[in-house]
């Protein structure tokens, strides 16, 4: 147990899950002051926050390692086909039975989910605990990253305007460009220069991504509970959301698996597909919510399967990865 505790705090399962649940309930309890706009406005400061966490994300990346890593393009198409493509595709053949029970809104938020990028740190952690390919890892989590600052918005933008009855392409893009994508260019071409120092502080800046993902949590939260949003959800119907968002890695990681035995891929490079490609981003998650669903009161029930997804996430595949790594030593 004590082992997987600490497996568990390197791919972040800590106190910052414990922070996440703490900021819904004061959320619930006190929302006056995340929605509040004067004299402080916790929402522009986390709009400010959102721009310097995909800055500084640019600029720990180097554009030479993201071209050294094209080498292995099998691996890699696979793990971005099962996280843009697949997954999204698994959730939309699901769409109905969301609409047709009344659940809409919870439905685009696993959309939303099923969209996002891999997340970075805890694939790698993984990916090393079970004796996988870390460098292919670092790369797969990177571009997705990438990638996903495009694709996500494309995939949810074609059903936000159903679901909210609120979507601004222009004001949208405008926001996507200036907020995240030109941050994200600036850092990059800032990396020769500032690399080093950013990779140097990646610790106090992972704590910086986290306050600011804390903020956007309350500030989005305290929004959906004034307008009492989950009045309508039941403990029973919020069980069955954790359950299906468990049925889901693990459809994914079986399909995934299957795939990459069919196509030959080393164990190394198997063990680097099933956990890239499974693995969903938390903070890119919360942070691209700002941007999406800017002027909406739904981020709240939005963001909940994903949160609900990533603290599964992080204790099903560590558990899968310490039973690999056990199995590479006998």
């Amino acid at each position: 147990m004590k082992k997987l505790l600490e497996v568990l705090s390197k791919a972040g399962f800590d106190g910052f899950l414990l922070m996440i649940g703490t900021m819904i309930l004061l959320a619930y309890f006190l929302p006056k002051p995340g929605i509040i706009k004067e004299p402080v406005s916790l929402e522009e400061i986390a709009n400010a926050g959102v721009s310097l966490i995909f800055f500084f994300y640019g600029l720990r990346l180097s554009v030479e390692k993201l071209k050294a890593g094209l080498a292995n393009w099998k691996m890699h198409i696979v793990v971005q086909f099962t996280t843009f493509l697949f997954f999204p595709l698994i959730v939309l053949a699901f769409r109905p039975l969301f609409i047709n029970a009344g659940f809409e809104l919870l439905w685009l938020g696993v959309f939303f989910l099923a969209a996002l990028p891999s997340t970075v740190s805890s694939s790698v952690v993984m990916v090393s605990i079970a004796k996988g390919n870390i460098p292919a890892a670092i790369f797969n989590a990177s571009i997705s990253s990438l990638i996903g600052v495009i694709v996500t918005p494309l995939w949810v933008g074609l059903f936000i305007a159903s679901a909210t009855g609120d979507f601004d392409v222009t004001d949208i893009v405008i926001k996507l460009v200036f907020q995240v994508l030109l941050p994200v260019i600036i850092g990059i071409s800032l990396n020769s220069r500032f690399g080093a120092i950013a990779e140097k502080y990646k610790k106090q800046l992972k704590y910086f991504d986290q306050a600011i993902i804390l903020t956007i949590i309350y500030t989005s939260f305290c929004k959906s509970f004034t307008q009492h949003l989950f009045e309508g959800f039941t403990a029973l119907e919020l069980a069955g959301l954790a359950a299906g968002m468990m049925a889901l890695f693990f459809a994914i990681f079986l399909c995934v698996g299957l795939l990459s035995r069919l196509l030959g891929f080393s164990d190394e490079d198997r063990i680097t597909v099933l956990f890239c490609g499974s693995k969903k981003s938390l903070v890119h998650g919360t942070v691209m919510s700002k941007v999406l669903f800017q002027h909406s009161t739904i981020t709240g029930i939005v963001l909940l399967p994903l949160m609900i997804y990533h603290a599964l996430q992080l204790i099903a595949a560590s558990i899968i990865a310490q039973g690999m790594a056990r199995r590479k030593k006998v």
